[in-house]
């Protein structure tokens, strides 16, 4: 069983940084890709980013790339979204999800994605 627990959401203004961080439970979390997505209200579930097991990897959405960066910290169990320049359209929930791949981190659906955390609500203000 892995338990994913996001956290470092809140409001912030438009420009400004925050990061996002996700602490997994469970052996399984150093040898698969994990990634993140985000759900805004009246909206589907869309693909941020992607890292792969080893974190050499990263996968972006075309609507983030530039602004954020996906990392993460096998020691720590932890895998983290860094964004910066943010937009009224970043508000949304930004949930972390362990994917069943180990090799691959051009995973962008979320069927390939197992496990999910309960989400964090990031505001942007203008």
């Amino acid at each position: 069983q892995v338990q994913l627990v996001e956290s470092g959401g809140g409001l912030v203004q438009a420009g400004g940084s925050l990061r996002l961080s996700c602490a997994a439970s469970g052996r399984t979390f150093s040898s698969v890709a994990m990634g993140w997505f985000r759900q805004a209200p009246g909206k589907e579930r869309e693909f941020v980013a992607a890292i792969n097991w080893s974190g050499d990897n990263r996968y972006y959405a075309d609507s983030v790339k530039g602004r954020f960066t996906i990392s993460r910290d096998n020691a720590k169990n932890t895998v983290y979204l860094q964004m910066n320049s943010r937009n009224a359209e970043d508000t949304a929930v930004y949930y972390c999800a362990k994917s069943r791949d180990a090799n691959s981190y051009y995973l962008s659906r979320p069927g390939e994605y197992d496990y999910w955390g309960q989400g964090t609500q990031v505001t942007v203000s203008s």
